[in-house]
């Protein structure tokens, strides 16, 4: 079983007038097989958690720890993180030109497992998920993201983690952008990836609608860098009534922290 431990971690990022403080100590623990919730609303830091993990050079740790089966992940380069087997699905994927989603699969697969993939077998795995993910043969010759739909995007990351089997994989707001039919087909894949044991997911999203086909076993409330409650899927129940208002300081508050 394979754990991912953050420990105390605070991160800035580079910004205009010098580093912004963004996480305020951060704890989480995530283990093979669990899917986790991390939520919260816009601009308290989920996204800046998950691009620390994957190793983005503009957010600078400056205390705590990341480890993945005792390994300082901090320590490593972001090839090294791939490799020991941590998984980022970006928000906003990046096209690139000139590459197909087959060569870069493979490419990626080769570059995690320490060697090429068996072609005939490789390409009977390449099919499969895709046809797990409804995904038409003729997506694999296309280049990777360039002129994709949302949805699509969304897919073709599933498609990646699905094939490279990480050890942990952070999804940052996969939900965004998709329509219901699409919403269902991730999530999934999500859910088939978790059930097979050997991934951790961290599930970031600020909305609940994607908890309605991927059931966490953890969820975590996330509000100006720090988590402030932990608990069941009863939570995001709770999250979708109430909203996240509650955790928000009031204006007294702020107030007395300015004064």
């Amino acid at each position: 079983m394979s754990v991912l431990q953050v420990h105390d971690l605070h991160v800035s990022v580079d910004a205009e007038g010098g580093a912004r403080p963004i996480l305020r100590g951060v704890d989480l623990t995530i283990r093979s097989g669990e899917i986790h919730a991390l939520m919260g609303p816009n601009g308290s830091g989920k996204s800046t958690l998950a691009y620390a993990i994957a190793g983005h050079p503009r957010y600078l740790v400056t205390a705590g720890s990341v480890t993945l089966d005792g390994a300082d992940v901090l320590a490593m380069s972001v090839d090294e993180r791939a490799r020991a087997g941590l998984f980022l699905a970006m928000q906003y994927p990046v096209e690139v030109a000139g590459v197909s989603v087959s060569n870069f699969l493979r490419t990626a697969a080769t570059a995690t497992r320490g060697e090429a993939p068996k072609l005939r077998t490789w390409v009977k795995e390449v099919k499969e998920a895709m046809a797990s993910l409804a995904m038409d043969p003729s997506f694999a010759e296309r280049n990777l993201n360039e002129g994709f739909s949302g949805g699509e995007k969304k897919r073709s990351e599933i498609l990646q983690m699905a094939l490279l089997d990480p050890k942990i994989a952070v999804l940052d707001e996969i939900d965004s952008g998709l329509d219901v039919d699409a919403l269902k087909v991730v999530s999934d894949g999500i859910n088939a990836v978790a059930a097979a044991g050997q991934t951790g997911v961290m599930l970031i999203t600020h909305y609940t609608r994607v908890l309605r086909y991927v059931q966490p076993q953890h969820v975590h409330v996330f509000i100006d860098g720090r988590i402030v409650e932990e608990g069941g899927p009863e939570l995001a129940d709770q999250l979708e009534a109430h909203g996240y208002e509650r955790y928000l300081p009031t204006a007294g508050q702020l107030e007395g922290a300015g004064a």
